[in-house]
């Protein structure tokens, strides 16, 4: 028999009304733009103190445990970032119940992922660029076919996001508990 103090108590409780922020990032096949801007979130989200959890996932089954692509690696890398332990996978219907925001990188994926929204799946879809004011509906270019600018561009649109999330996140927890 476990007990808990009036402290665990309460931040069970506030948990269950507020639920730890939980974000997953979705682009085609997991291998490029989702393993950086989950890299992004993780550190950034670290840095700022956050206590979420982070993942990422394709739209499509194409790199199913494979590693992203080396030059996302690279890219990361060059940024302090380090996304090679990261494995595709496809997105489920548990992640509509398992996480508090998916967030698309461009409009198919969107689509894709609305389509695939259980009636009753919890979690909040938008595009990521949704979160900067001057970018809401704009998508994130698939570097996938580019050279290492475009891998670098990804990169500077990704993190600008991500730390606008962040700072979002981070007020958002500021907030006293009603």
């Amino acid at each position: 028999m476990q007990l808990w103090t009036r402290r665990q108590k309460v931040a069970a409780m506030s948990e269950a009304i507020e639920p730890k922020p939980a974000i997953l990032l979705v682009c085609l096949g997991n291998i490029c733009r989702s393993p950086m801007a989950e890299g992004a979130l993780r550190d950034a989200a670290n840095i700022a103190g956050l206590n979420i959890t982070v993942d990422s996932a394709g739209t499509a089954g194409y790199h199913i445990g494979e590693s992203p692509d080396p030059r996302a690696i690279a890219t990361a890398l060059r940024h302090g970032v380090d996304i090679s332990g990261a494995s595709g996978r496809k997105l489920s219907e548990e992640d509509f119940y398992n996480f508090t925001h998916i967030f698309a990188f461009d409009k198919a994926n969107l689509a894709g992922i609305k389509a695939r929204q259980p009636r009753h799946g919890m979690a909040r879809v938008a595009l990521l660029l949704d979160v900067l004011d001057d970018s809401k509906g704009k998508p994130v270019p698939d570097p996938y076919y580019g050279d290492d600018s475009d891998f670098e561009d990804c990169w500077i649109m990704v993190k600008e996001a991500i730390d606008a999330l962040v700072a979002n996140l981070s007020q958002e927890s500021d907030k006293p508990a009603t």
